[in-house]
């Protein structure tokens, strides 16, 4: 049997070598010819134009003119600039060089005619082309020229300096496209092909990187972006259908005396997205198939209770359940909000965390295995091997991102031994829909997309240094009329010591400017003890200390009704969905509350960009979506993912929403005809998933 050529080293390919290959693996992970094949263009750059020197504009982005050189000029010790003057019948042009400067010199000839490619840019005034691209002219002249797309390819600076240059690039990938494209086998049934309208695997590789026409390259970005969306919602969404016909859930009909307790002595109504998400949840824990569902609610959007009448609905059942959270101070709030929920439902609640003394441990240790103890909160101590309960049959997980899969998948090990547990995942973290349709493409999602009546908007403020006397001010206002503040400071690496180092400077500065015994200051960050951290929290929340400096520590879930400023200091340095995080820690009370971002003194225009959208919307889906179009998904800021279950070739998430929304809704009717993909008209679809690159992991056992 012939070998595929898509499989030969890349360092056979003519041009390539031993040292470029070393470099094109270690720089764009590229092996084989066929991995070269799958390295896309990122943009492509027009060159079936010819524009006149008079029209060229300094914004422009890329222009090609067709010019006679009139004079070239070496210039600086040692040659080290070439200026070159090319003339059309419309007007002239600098060109500068300051690389191979003597072979260009000696190629530029007065009175020759070339076609010049590259960036305009302006210099004292005038209108110039740094390193412009060289090429001969078209042999009938510019009437005659029809030009092409060329691909432009993902670069560093090593390849560069390894002589892989962009227009080496593209002559790899046409030796790549003559040695292989023979060997393209098709991926898609024809079916899909067909129903899809979408062109064949070979048409769209050899497009993608040589496009005939614009028409040609929009076919191919189609078809090859639709495929690689397609493919990865099948491979989660398989591993759904099996799973809801493997496994039986935990059937849960009642909803009984402790759900009506707790319902019926709220002291205000629920939000109508929060009836709605109860009823959801209701429905999968009657279903007789295991609940996996990602409750998406932006802060204060009342999650909490929608966790507590779900717990109920397991302990109506017979049944427990734990609600666990990531840091010890959120998972203490939790417990002290929770009790008073619970209160008129006589169920038994108690909290383990790390800090629980062993004389605390054992009655809870007990009451876990007795059954006595129906809802239990904690951390991570939940899933130490000497907890074990009776019969879990709800987990709650909050903030899910923050856990590791092995300590999620400990958690789910717990359960009652008939049925694995219902799962409910919580976040405050703002997940962007194509996001979550691919971190969590095999749980179910609702989203809690109203808030509660009566929360007044927060008033959000960028400033800069300039502004800070006049902060102080206004925090020793709100102060003297019974206010307390939040003054955060980045922290994006525990360990990096200038970080702390500006957060003990800021914490100096705010005890000088507001002085004991007038005020009182306390700090929190990473480095204390827990001990330390929960005196100084506590001191807070119960209104004994004014102003808390902190880290992100308080990012998630820090309850002071009383707060009404949130200062974010450097907030340059915070993704969006973390800045969403920390301005929701204030707006919790009665009163009017204020975000006040501080920004250094070099922004880049992004990072303003983003700050202003602070400043203009309150929704934090609206800010999640606008952070993955700025940053990309592959780690918004706040979420901490460790990525995608799959990279990404050529699809986007930020930008493909819809393609994706399209994939997944096929790969659902593919499913629903095949669940295993076992029929001879989807072989195909089956040997692709078996590749290493869809074998995702398993999220629905691990959350």
């Amino acid at each position: 049997m012939a070998r595929n050529r898509l499989d030969t080293e890349v360092q056979y390919l003519p041009g390539v070598g031993p040292k470029r290959a070393s470099l094109l693996r270690t720089e764009l992970e590229v092996s084989t010819v066929g991995d070269l094949l799958r390295t896309y263009p990122f943009r492509y750059i027009d060159r079936s134009s010819i524009v006149r020197i008079a029209d060229v504009r300094e914004g422009n982005a890329y222009v090609q003119i067709l010019a006679q050189v009139v004079s070239s000029e070496q210039t600086g010790r040692g040659a080290k600039r070439l200026s070159v003057l090319v003339r059309d019948l419309s007007g002239e042009m600098e060109l500068v060089f300051f690389k191979g400067i003597k072979y260009t010199y000696e190629r530029l000839k007065p009175g020759s005619m070339f076609l010049f490619f590259g960036k305009p840019s302006v210099f004292n005034g005038k209108l110039n082309m740094v390193h412009p691209e060289i090429d001969n002219p078209p042999a009938e002249g510019a009437q005659s020229f029809t030009g092409t797309l060329t691909g432009v390819y993902p670069s560093t600076d090593k390849l560069r300096n390894g002589g892989v240059t962009g227009r080496v690039m593209n002559k790899l990938m046409a030796e790549a496209i003559d040695l292989a494209i023979g060997d393209i086998q098709e991926t898609l049934p024809d079916y899909i092909l067909r129903e899809k309208g979408l062109v064949p695997l070979k048409f769209a590789v050899r497009n993608i990187h040589f496009p005939a026409d614009q028409a040609s390259l929009s076919k191919a970005q189609y078809r090859l972006k639709w495929e690689e969306l397609f493919l990865l919602q099948l491979s989660l969404l398989k591993q759904k259908y099996v799973r809801s016909r493997a496994e039986n859930g935990i059937m849960m009909h009642t909803v009984g005396p402790a759900f009506h307790a707790c319902f019926n002595s709220l002291p205000y109504e629920l939000t109508g997205a929060q009836k709605r998400v109860i009823k959801e949840i209701r429905a999968d824990m009657r279903s007789g198939h295991q609940m996996n569902r990602l409750l998406q609610g932006d802060v204060g959007s009342g999650k909490t209770m929608v966790a507590v009448l779900s717990a109920l609905i397991a302990v109506d059942n017979g049944y427990q359940a734990c609600i666990m959270a990531p840091t010890e101070v959120l998972a203490q709030q939790h417990y002290a909000n929770i009790s008073k929920y619970l209160a008129p439902t006589g169920v038994r609640c108690e909290l383990l965390i790390g800090s629980t003394t062993k004389a605390e441990r054992r009655p809870i240790h007990e009451g876990l295995q007795d059954g006595s103890v129906g809802v239990i909160i904690g951390t991570h101590a939940l899933i130490e091997d000497d907890v074990v309960f009776k019969n879990l049959g709800l987990a709650i997980i909050d903030e899910q991102h923050r856990f590791g899969v092995d300590q999620r998948s400990r958690l789910w090990s717990k359960g009652a031994s008939e049925a694995p547990p219902h799962v409910l995942v919580m976040t405050a973290t703002p997940i962007p829909r194509t996001l979550a349709m691919t971190l969590y493409g095999d749980l179910d999602v609702s989203v809690i997309d109203e808030m509660p009546p009566g929360r007044k908007p927060i008033q959000t403020m960028l400033i800069g240094e300039g502004k800070r006397p006049a902060m102080y001010n206004f925090i020793r206002k709100e102060i003297d009329s019974g206010r307390q503040v939040f003054i955060v400071y980045p922290l994006i690496f525990e360990s990096e010591k200038l970080d702390y180092q500006n957060l003990e400077a800021g914490y100096e500065e705010i005890v000088r400017r507001f002085p004991d015994p007038d005020y009182k200051v306390a700090i929190v960050h990473g480095q204390q003890n827990s001990d330390v951290k929960k005196f100084n929290m506590d001191a807070f929340a119960a209104g004994r200390a004014d102003i808390l400096v902190s880290t992100t520590v308080i990012e998630v879930g820090v309850d002071v009704p009383n707060a009404s400023i949130m200062v974010i200091e450097n907030a340059e340095r915070f993704g969006l969905a973390q800045l969403h995080q920390l301005r929701g820690r204030v707006g919790r009370g009665s009163e009017k509350s204020y975000c006040i971002l501080m920004h250094g003194n070099k922004v880049s225009k992004e990072s303003r960009k983003r700050l202003e959208l602070m400043c203009a919307t309150e929704n934090g889906f609206d800010l999640a979506e606008e952070d993955m179009k700025m940053r990309g998904p592959g780690d918004l800021e706040g979420t901490q993912q460790s990525g995608l279950p799959i990279s990404l070739n050529i699809a986007s998430l930020a930008h493909d929403g819809q393609l994706l929304s399209d994939a997944r809704s096929y790969a659902e009717y593919v499913l629903s005809k095949d669940p295993t993909l076992s029929e001879t008209v989807n072989a195909s679809l089956a040997a692709e998933l078996r590749k290493d690159k869809y074998s995702v992991k398993d999220y629905s056992k691990i959350s």
